[in-house]
């Protein structure tokens, strides 16, 4: 009994250290593992500390070059002081603005081309009284005489016209002609008394939205001579009408005054291309002035000069304007038929009513002018009248 009992405590011995090797064993591989799981963490915070390392390298490297690159740069383009081109400007545009010179020279150029061909008339009455005063320009020279082209209106009731020039000369000038229609006239000096002839250009070829100048004597003469206003051309063949004529002028917005009537309207080249004769005034508007063209001025101009009579179509009619009291209509009717002329010849008769000329509304008796005047000597037209309510056609060969 005691033998077996002495075996069976043998084997759990044996049993014993069995266990205990197999727990040693586990133990052991257990520690391995965490010796393993430890090495790899490790290894691995290790890359990503040398990731964050190689990121930051990297930055601080390109930081090194951009630096280096900006330091050559400006270099390369500081001034003559070691001072950058770029901080010298910043200074001139901030501490040292006095320093900048901004000139514009080219309508100053082109103002020089025709300024000292502009001229100052004024009108005396036989008293030798100041009674007016506008502006005009050389255009043109002969053998002995400057000739002046201006407005009608400016020398119409002159009994004594004198010119001014810019060397304050002034001379006495003499009237070649002048048309009310088209409100131009043209004065003669003495050749010797020219200071500068100007430059004649072309209103057709200009835009609008051009840049157009005036030179003149707004006002009166006394202080304001001289003046130069500049705009853009506003309009072409605008129509206006006034007291005895309707026109198709230049609109521009450069300021004219009364005493600029005569005076050039040039382009930005200084040629002229138009004469400011007229603006609307008014306390609700601004900035809305008129100028002939100059290829109109030019043809009644160079006719009064050649002695040539300004023809236009004659019928031999006066005529009034009815506004009708509710619907406010103008009509138009004969007041009076010359005695043996073309529309006493053609079966017009006084009260007739004109409706139009060549199917050409007509709305006033001006405008009625303005559309005769289209045509010439030996033009056929047709004038509708009504007469007692009806209507009727009238053939006309202009005279």
């Amino acid at each position: 009994m005691a033998d077996k009992d002495t075996n069976e405590l043998k084997n759990l011995e044996k049993e014993n250290k069995n266990v205990k090797r197999k727990v040693s064993k586990v133990n052991e591989k257990e520690e391995h593992k965490e010796v393993v799981e430890k090495c790899e963490c490790k290894c691995k915070g290790c890359n990503k500390n040398v990731s964050t390392l190689c990121i930051f390298n990297i930055v601080l490297l390109c930081l090194v070059l951009f630096g280096a690159g900006y330091i050559f740069y400006l270099n390369a383009n500081s001034s003559d002081d070691g001072s950058s081109s770029n901080t010298n400007t910043y200074v001139n545009r901030s501490a040292e603005n006095k320093k900048i010179t901004i000139t514009e020279t080219g309508l100053a150029d082109a103002v020089e081309k025709v300024y000292d061909a502009v001229v100052i008339i004024e009108n005396y009455s036989s008293r030798d009284t100041l009674v007016s005063s506008g502006s005009g320009f050389v255009f043109k020279v002969d053998d002995k005489y400057g000739y002046i082209l201006t407005n009608h209106h400016v020398i119409s009731n002159s009994q004594d016209t004198r010119v001014t020039f810019t060397n304050n000369k002034t001379v006495s000038a003499t009237i070649v002609g002048s048309d009310e229609y088209s409100d131009i006239a043209v004065l003669s000096v003495p050749k010797e008394s020219i200071v500068l002839i100007a430059e004649i250009g072309n209103s057709e070829n200009m835009r609008v939205g051009d840049t157009a100048f005036a030179v003149g004597a707004p006002l009166d003469s006394t202080v304001y001579s001289w003046s130069v206003t500049r705009g853009i051309l506003s309009g072409k063949n605008r129509t206006v009408e006034t007291d005895s004529s309707i026109m198709e002028v230049l609109q521009t917005d450069a300021a004219i005054n009364s005493g600029n009537s005569g005076g050039p309207l040039c382009n930005i080249n200084g040629e002229v291309i138009g004469i400011t004769n007229m603006k609307i005034a008014s306390y609700s508007i601004e900035g809305i002035g008129f100028a002939i063209p100059i290829e109109n001025a030019m043809e009644v101009a160079n006719a009064l000069i050649s002695g040539e009579k300004i023809n236009r179509p004659y019928l031999g009619v006066s005529l009034f304007d009815a506004t009708e009291r509710f619907t406010r209509n103008v009509y138009v009717y004969i007041n009076y038929v010359e005695k043996g002329s073309l529309a006493e010849q053609s079966g017009l008769k006084a009260g007739d009513r004109i409706i139009s000329i060549n199917d050409v509304k007509i709305t006033s008796s001006t405008n009625f002018r303005y559309n005769l005047y289209k045509y010439k000597a030996g033009d056929k037209i047709t004038i509708k009248i009504e007469r007692d309510n009806k209507e009727m056609d009238i053939s006309i060969t202009l005279k």
